[in-house]
């Protein structure tokens, strides 16, 4: 007789299969030895389904199938290869289950090993599988460790068949065992049936022998005594199946008490014993050895492919289970005398075992998420990083200490501790918005419906930040779309750039959208109060169907809107900052009233998040990837981010500045962005650089590619992103909120507070309502003044520059000579922001930059207050500011309020620069009292002399 078959013929242990594999059950091979061996089950595991699906391509035509009807997740790619797997070998053991009368013919399929040390996790996860696989013929295996045995003892009492893994102890196995009892004592007593359920504790075997005569080695070279040395040696080899003889001697005891006794006559089945790991790992020993020493009845033994072969090419088939009893506990009796410690060796191997199947899951799930990406092809956005090989060695050690410390998973799980353990488990919202806002798509459908039927010719933003500039990517993207208005943004307080988009509109064909988190942010409620005013000039008491508002639930700004009857409130999600809002409600009602379909346009985004989800292993998730990136070249001084984008998408660097800014910089740590800069040659560049090139298919610029390829070359780290068209940009806005969350993790900070923008805030409300009581802000002295301008310092900063008192040309010179290697300067221009005065100022930056290497930075204010000023303020003490303020033509007026615009964006800058010489920033402001153009030229004339 077949050796194989005479294990259960003779000696009623069942022989089941370390393996699983589609093509070995569509072929046919598993039901082969179903009938000419007498397989009698089947188990699987992590590493089973990495070899099977990771280092084949017999998976691919299913993936593909899947793929072409939608994108799925990674975890659901790999589930739906799984569960068919298992479902077609339940179907081919299926006779061996019946004609054993539910003791046989089952498969086995893990909970995922992330989950093992949650019970509740695990209990969650089991009923899923087995409800998913939907066969009575499923095990579901459950690890033993201290949190997987009471998940065993309640899914057991629910009806559900458990394979027991990881079992090292006899210690262990004897609280499975009663785990199991109480469960089906509870089953019981509720009145169910206990006949149907079946369950395997699974005893390993192999791995206790390979850690154990290590561990032996090292007593006997320590040894110095040659008899020692000859009876340490006597054991290698005898542990595992010593300890596994002790647990059957267990078994029996547990399973002939009064206890069990009673559940049997009830018609349960014992749990049995199986021996798992049982192919040999080392050479020395017998191939079959973990087979023929472990024969007995009322067992298991699962056996890999290359072990059964054996067994039944040479196997002896005998009853030895229980064979001397006595000397197995000898052999236990005598390691324990030699200091080793089999429970503490049980301990160890739960905990490696655990890892290994993380390990294994990890590799798996990865190699899925690379047959996804292959498969979605342009449809995902492409990334590659290059860095010198110093830098690239140390992101990749940040990339695996963050794939084995499941970082990725502890982060979407809401584990603060990834950051500073602080309240950033609040924050998170970012996380799961596209999903949440797919199922209100079709009330942006609606009111992007309402928008179009209503004719408007423009719809404005009235926001700041988060509220405002992810918006203005969109408007500066994707243009006006046909029958829709033309979407602005208003986020500047100064008057002159309040007057000119007033000047710009009909008020009454425009919607006015108003975006406020809190609702008590300065800026949108002084730009509401005066639109809200003039429309209502023009329209009356319908002034409120021009507006909608964007905010989160119980805000003033929310008690505002219904006071004033907007058309429609939306609501954004409190668990959600500004800076990582756009989509969410505060970019997508922009999108809608642009025109754009917001579904697509979040489905789009979907392909990234789901790239970045909580099982795709760091090395193959790109927002992974990107932030530990970032977050390693700024802790080695490449802390300047610099964004570079093709035309056509160019603007997506302003709400990345923000982002990076306002989430990093701070306790004096963080990373710089620098917008605006275009490539230039690597002459012009310090070694503190960070690129992201974001590159269009169909628009990059030659001269743009090759200046990164010289770069490059240069050995600057270059972070490329690649899109087939801008409908695929939402996609990077993810990609960058997740990249920003991981490198606030590198550098061990809180991404999601931003203390030194509130600093600002309060500065800006203390110095706005003095103003309110007095008339007018407090009366300053200037360092120097003439007819066109006017300078001003702190104490601090005066001293340090004694130039100034010698008018603007030495005073900037003085302050440009204050850059260091390293630093950067920034010019903060709370001035109108048009091509004009942008195209003056970026002049003298790049004339800056060129000459000193250093990075640099225009902004123009207020709006970067809830932007980059964060990190001007919190981040390093590397900046050079240089703030520049001018008087407007005329104020304009606020209703309701005892003074205008210019009151506001005064204080503003104040209170700005207040904070800044607070924190001993490096800082001067130059205030231009005549014409703003001619200003403007003269402190950019000054800036290149200064480095000339």
């Amino acid at each position: 007789m077949d050796a194989l078959k005479a294990l259960h013929d003779e000696q009623d242990q069942a022989v089941w299969l370390d393996f699983v594999a589609r093509g070995f059950i569509q072929k046919g091979e598993l039901k082969r030895l179903v009938e000419e061996d007498g397989l009698r089950g089947v188990t699987s595991n992590p590493s089973i389904f990495e070899k099977a699906i990771g280092h084949s391509d017999e998976y691919d035509a299913s993936l593909k199938a899947v793929q072409e009807t939608g994108d799925s997740r990674v975890i659901d790619l790999y589930e739906g290869l799984a569960i068919a797997d298992i479902q077609a070998a339940a179907d081919v053991l299926r006779p061996v289950y019946e004609a054993s009368d539910g003791a046989d013919g089952y498969v086995s399929l893990e909970v995922s090993p992330y989950l093992a040390l949650d019970t509740e996790a695990t209990l969650v996860e089991a009923r899923r599988l087995h409800k998913a696989v939907a066969r009575d013929n499923l095990m579901v295996k459950v690890p033993a460790t201290p949190e997987g045995i009471p998940a065993i003892r309640q899914l057991t009492s629910e009806g559900i068949s458990i394979n027991v893994t990881l079992l090292f102890s006899q210690e262990a196995y004897e609280a499975v065992a009663r785990a199991f009892i109480d469960g089906l004592d509870e089953r019981a007593k509720a009145g169910h049936d206990v006949s149907t359920v079946a369950s395997v504790a699974s005893f390993f075997i192999s791995r206790i022998d390979v850690l154990v005569d290590k561990l032996l080695d090292e007593k006997i070279a320590q040894a110095n005594d040659p008899d020692e040395k000859a009876a340490l040696g006597q054991l290698k080899g005898k542990v595992a199946i010593a300890n596994a003889k002790l647990a059957y001697q267990r078994y029996r005891k547990i399973f002939s008490e009064a206890k069990w006794t009673s559940l049997s006559e009830k018609g349960a089945k014992a749990q049995r014993l199986l021996w798992a790991s049982t192919g040999v790992k080392n050479k020395a020993y017998s191939d079959v050895l973990y087979v023929e020493e472990l024969i007995g009845p009322n067992t298991v033994n699962t056996m890999p492919p290359a072990t059964m072969d054996a067994f039944r090419d040479h196997g002896t088939v005998r009853a030895t289970i229980e064979e001397d009893v006595p000397g197995a506990e000898a052999v236990m009796a005598r390691l324990a005398r030699a200091g080793i410690d089999i429970e503490a060796v049980a301990e160890q191997l739960v905990k490696e075992g655990v890892q290994l199947f993380i390990d294994a899951a990890d590799n798996l799930l990865g190699a899925v998420a690379g047959k996804r990406a292959a498969l979605l092809g342009q449809r995902l956005d492409g990334q590659s990083l290059v860095m010198d090989d110093t830098l690239a060695a140390e992101a990749k050690k940040t990339v695996e200490a963050w794939r084995s410390s499941g970082a990725i998973r502890r982060l979407w799980a809401g584990d603060a501790t990834v950051w500073s353990g602080h309240d950033e488990a609040n924050w998170l919202g970012w996380l799961h918005i596209v999903e949440d806002e797919l199922k209100k798509a079709a009330d942006y459908a609606a009111f992007s419906d309402w928008v179009k039927q209503e004719g408007f010719t423009d719809a404005v933003v009235l926001g700041m930040g988060g509220s405002s500039l992810g918006p203005e990517v969109l408007s500066l993207t994707y243009g006006q779309r046909e029958g829709f208005p033309k979407l602005q943004i208003l986020d500047s307080t100064h008057p002159d750039q309040v007057r000119a988009l007033e000047a710009s509109i009909d008020l009454g064909r425009t919607l006015f959208i108003v975006s406020s988190k809190s609702g008590s942010t300065l800026e949108p409620n002084v730009f509401r109060d005066y639109f809200l005013g003039r429309v209502k000039d023009k329209l009356g008491d319908r002034a409120g169907d021009h507006f909608v508002a964007v905010t989160d639930p119980g805000s003033d700004m929310e008690r505002a809107a219904q006071s004033d009857k907007f058309k429609k409130i939306f609501y954004g999600v409190k668990q959600i900052g500004g800076r990582y809002s756009v989509l969410s409600a505060f970019g997508l009602v922009p999108a809608a009233a642009l025109g754009l379909d917001v579904k697509a346009f979040l489905e789009t985004a979907r392909i990234m998040v789901r790239s970045c989800g909580p099982v795709v292993p760091p090395a193959q998730n790109p927002g992974v990837l990107l932030g530990t990136a970032m977050g390693a070249a700024g802790l080695a001084g490449r802390d300047k981010v610099t964004v570079i984008a093709s035309p056509g998408i160019d603007s997506f660097g302003a709400w990345a500045e923000q982002l990076i800014a306002e989430s990093t910089g701070k306790q004096g740590k963080g990373l710089v962005p620098v917008d605006g800069e275009p490539a230039s040659v690597p002459a012009v560049y310090g070694r503190d650089r960070f690129f992201i090139y974001l590159r269009l298919d169909g628009q990059a610029q030659e001269a743009q590619d090759e200046a990164l390829r010289a770069l490059e070359r240069d050995g600057h780290p270059i972070a490329r992103i690649t899109l087939d068209s801008i409908e695929q940009l939402p996609q990077e806005f993810y990609r960058l909120e997740m990249a920003t969350a991981v490198a606030g993790a590198v550098l061990g900070i809180n991404p999601f507070d931003q203390p030194d923008v509130e600093a600002s805030k309060i500065e800006t409300k203390k110095l706005f309502s003095e103003a309110e009581r007095n008339g007018a802000l407090p009366a300053e002295t200037p360092l120097f003044e003439d007819d066109a301008i006017a300078l001003f310092a702190d104490p601090k900063n005066a001293e340090a520059m004694p130039q100034a008192s010698d008018g603007l040309e030495a005073a900037l010179k003085a302050q440009v000579a204050r850059l260091k290697d390293g630093d950067y300067l920034g010019l903060l221009a709370y001035v109108p922001r048009d091509p004009k005065a942008a195209g003056i100022l970026q002049e003298a930056r790049l004339a800056v930059r060129d000459a000193r290497k250093v990075a640099t930075c225009l902004e123009f204010g207020p709006r970067f207050l809830h932007s980059t000023g964060q990190a001007y303020k919190g981040g390093p003490n590397t900046g050079v500011f240089l703030q520049i303020t001018s008087a407007p033509s005329e104020d304009l007026p606020i209703p309701g309020r005892a003074l205008g615009f210019s009151t506001v964006v005064a204080a503003q800058a104040r209170g700005d620069f207040a904070v800044l010489a607070e924190r001993g920033r490096r800082a001067l402001r130059v205030h231009i009292k005549g014409d703003l153009d001619t200003g403007l030229k003269r402190i950019a004339a000054a800036l290149t002399a200064a480095v000339a």
